[in-house]
């Protein structure tokens, strides 16, 4: 452990001071292999730690959005009146869940606390990577992503209380209440139900990555907000369709999903831009 981070310390150093020496192959996979080792121990703690308190994870969390209680039907229902819309809200015939196999529960509770793990332990293990990363930077590159980390974090954790608080929901009442046939009862499979939750809340945290990858992109001058503006209005009814798709036939469940999904992407233009005039700014320096 203490040789690995004087490997980092030296590499740091010599980046900073312009020096030629440079980590070996071998040195950098070794590096590599810690931090991949810290962030594997972060997300098993975790995972452990989640497992410890699945009554509350399972009962307070994930099976919380099936319920008409849930937060996000009862806001439905008071901006509803807010607007002089007359709202049920969600979830009024919440999925019946049931279990096929004999270990089903305890998978399901195990697989569970594992992805409990990854998503609390999401900025430590980002900040493994990073460590491994930064060395390799330049001062002046060090500077202008010394907030990456803190930046990556918390878009992460607003993707998935999206995804928790208003697209899981969404999903459940009108995929829980399909039907085509009055001849067919939905019983779902406690599997089928929690891989849905947790790919849909994974999916909202890395979705809100995007103004991070446009970051990035712009960067290195695959994309521009030329390209972005040109093709904002087919974007937008990517966008619309989707939240189309995920929410009950009412204009404003649709609207209530389509509306963070439009902001992400405007924001995502305004960064593309400020990076596209860095870069130009830079050149003309040349």
């Amino acid at each position: 452990m203490a040789e690995e981070t004087n490997r980092e310390e030296q590499s740091t150093k010599a980046k900073t001071d312009g020096s030629k020496a440079e980590m070996s192959f071998l040195d950098h996979l070794e590096a590599l292999r810690w931090h991949i080792i810290k962030a594997i121990s972060a997300i098993v703690i975790c995972a452990v730690v989640a497992y410890i308190y699945s009554d509350f994870v399972w009962n307070s969390i994930l099976l919380a959005p099936n319920s008409p209680d849930f937060w996000t039907s009862k806001m439905i229902i008071q901006v509803g009146d807010l607007f002089g819309i007359k709202s049920q809200g969600l979830n009024q015939h919440p999925v019946q869940l049931i279990n096929f196999n004999l270990s089903g529960q305890f998978m399901v509770d195990v697989w569970t606390a594992i992805i409990a793990g990854f998503i609390i332990s999401f900025p430590y293990v980002v900040f493994q990577f990073w460590s491994f990363i930064k060395p390799a930077l330049y001062e002046n590159e060090r500077k202008y992503a010394s907030g990456a980390v803190g930046v990556m974090s918390g878009l992460f954790l607003i993707g998935v209380l999206f995804g928790y608080y208003l697209i899981v929901p969404f999903s459940l009442d009108w995929l829980g209440s399909y039907s085509i046939s009055s001849q067919i009862t939905n019983q779902i499979n406690i599997l089928s139900y929690i891989s849905s939750v947790t790919s849909i809340v994974i999916a909202g945290g890395v979705s809100f990555e995007l103004p991070v990858v446009v970051y990035f992109l712009s960067k290195v001058g695959l994309l521009t907000p030329k390209f972005l503006k040109k093709y904002r209005r087919h974007s937008y009814v990517v966008l619309l369709i989707i939240a189309a798709i995920i929410t009950p036939p009412d204009v404003l469940s649709q609207t209530i999903v389509s509306i963070p999904l439009i902001i992400l992407y405007e924001v995502s233009i305004f960064i593309s831009a400020r990076v596209d005039r860095a870069n130009k700014r830079r050149l003309e320096a040349i």
